[in-house]
């Protein structure tokens, strides 16, 4: 019998509705009593309004295993989309813990990988909203399958589109490869998890008595890991947070980011400059407060804040414009790299060079920390990744040499050999292979044994030493330093260095790609 019109979309709606539903009244309230919003609550929070179209509504499985053959999965456990933010395109999935668990299926990573195909070809960054058990176990190897989907676009959408992921429930198994591809991580305090092997499984194999939280909560991984970036205190901050760090990045790697109308005086000079860095090379300060004085309105959007502190990572602007930063840290560690330092702003350089933000490199550092654990960890290898993300990357890449900037970590915090194209120093700044006290030590060491009054032998050649080396001058001589500048002037010189820079082109020679020391 033929159906009418009106019988037909009462009938869509219907289907609508129940699909809408998700997991159900019972399951929702679960994830709410849980502290946790739905899977549609978030695209709605991380969305701007009204802009969502959800795709793939009325997919569903095809497993019969198990008593699947009956069993109904709304939504296939994940609601996929497009929408805006701030006006822009962007994809999104956001997994549905309501409906059996959001684990993943074939379909359900089918429903991903369409959602990520049409981001690269529409040159958009793709926001993966992460909340399942993991795979569905049902299905076999079509759920290890539908990982493997996914992961393979991860990769290759790495460096064309931006990729964010934000972890909002548990991610365990193969279902934290994917953030892990991802650009950056973002994760809820409390409610956001990740790990290879569950508590149980790792106290059955090792006899270790560990919780969920301690094993792969969200500060585990934004301090000791470093397999997150961001730690939000709950899902309204987190999507905020992923809303305004878009804004800094282009939607692919052929565009340039947006520029903000500023609403800073460029040529906005700062008396503080002048007393922030003590001019005795062992004192520590913050370099934060540096960073402030100099970018737009101080607004600096840290990333990897809790992970290796010695080196500072983040974005801003420059009368408007989007740059990445790099910075020594003197408070901790007193700004030395090691290891974990190394690849943290490695990891950023390469993002920057990839989606055509030019970077600022602030320089305070003694070199790399010495030691057993670092040489047995593979501090060679590690730091090796600074000099090779500074020497391939092509965008515009201005260094500032604040204090101490010694030996390879000279080299490392991308001096002039590097591909700096700009390198600026302040008056307090050191530039040699290592400290004065040191080198005097080891030029001068027979003399100072055989000196009538050794230790005032030392100090005499200490003096020396640093009056000859350990300033700005010695390597402006020899063009390694551009121009020596006083420290209030900073935020205009970089404006204006910045603004020369913005026709930069350079290309590095045709290969299929390089080999970085990972």
């Amino acid at each position: 019998m033929e159906q009418t019109i009106s019988e037909l979309m009462k009938s869509l709606q219907e289907k609508k509705e129940k699909i809408l539903a998700g997991g159900g009244e019972k399951r929702i309230k679960a994830q709410h009593e849980r502290g946790k919003l739905t899977a549609r609550e978030r695209v709605s929070l991380l969305l701007d309004e009204g802009s969502f179209n959800e795709l793939d509504l009325f997919v569903e499985h095809r497993c019969t295993n198990f008593d699947m053959a009956g069993k109904e999965v709304p939504g296939e456990g994940v609601v996929t989309g497009y929408g805006t933010i701030n006006g822009r395109l962007v994809y999104v999935f956001s997994q549905d813990f309501t409906v059996i668990g959001g684990s993943l299926g074939e379909m359900h990573s089918k429903k991903i990988c369409k959602i990520m195909d049409m981001a690269m070809k529409m040159g958009a960054p793709v926001i993966g909203i992460n909340d399942s058990g993991g795979a569905r176990i049902q299905e076999g190897v079509d759920s290890l399958s539908g990982y493997g989907q996914i992961f393979y676009r991860n990769t290759i959408a790495s460096g064309v589109i931006p990729q964010i992921s934000v972890v909002v429930g548990p991610a365990a198994g193969g279902a934290v490869y994917s953030p892990a591809i991802m650009d950056f991580v973002f994760m809820v305090k409390k409610i956001g998890i990740m790990h290879i092997t569950g508590p149980s499984v790792i106290k059955a194999v090792t006899g270790e008595d560990v919780t969920s939280e301690k094993l792969g909560g969200a500060m585990t991984h934004n301090q000791k890991s470093g397999v997150a970036h961001f730690a939000a205190e709950n899902e309204q901050e987190v999507f905020e947070s992923v809303r305004k760090i878009l804004g800094y990045m282009p939607s692919n790697n052929m565009e340039n980011p947006p520029v903000e109308p500023a609403n800073d005086d460029p040529n906005r000079m700062e008396e503080a400059l002048l007393s922030i860095v003590p001019t005795d090379p062992n004192k520590p300060y913050e370099m934060r407060d540096i960073i402030k004085y100099i970018v737009d309105n101080g607004d600096f959007f840290e990333a990897h804040e809790h992970f290796a502190r010695n080196i500072l990572t983040g974005f801003a602007r420059l009368n408007g414009q989007s740059i990445g930063i790099i910075a020594n840290q003197p408070k901790i560690l007193a700004g030395c790299l090691d290891i974990d330092a190394s690849d943290k702003g490695a990891r950023f350089i390469r993002f920057c060079d990839a989606f055509n933000i030019p970077i600022l490199t602030l320089v305070d550092v003694p070199g790399f920390l010495p030691g057993t654990a670092q040489e047995y960890g593979g501090i060679i290898r590690h730091g090796a990744k600074m000099l090779y993300a500074y020497s391939e990357a092509t965008v515009p890449k201005v260094t500032v040499v604040v204090r101490k900037s010694y030996g390879g970590a000279y080299l490392a915090m991308c001096g002039r050999d590097l591909g700096a194209d700009q390198v600026i120093a302040w008056p307090t700044a050191e530039i040699a292979v290592m400290g004065s006290q040191g080198a005097a030590n080891i030029i001068f060491k027979k003399e100072i044994e055989e000196a009538e009054n050794p230790e005032q032998y030392r100090q005499k050649k200490i003096d020396e030493y640093q009056e000859q080396f350990s300033n700005p001058y010695a390597a402006a001589i020899r063009g390694y330093v551009d121009m020596i500048i006083d420290p209030r002037e900073t935020r205009p010189r970089l404006i204006t260095t910045f603004e020369m820079l913005a026709t930069k082109s350079e290309s590095l020679p045709g290969k299929k790609h390089g080999n970085i020391p990972l």
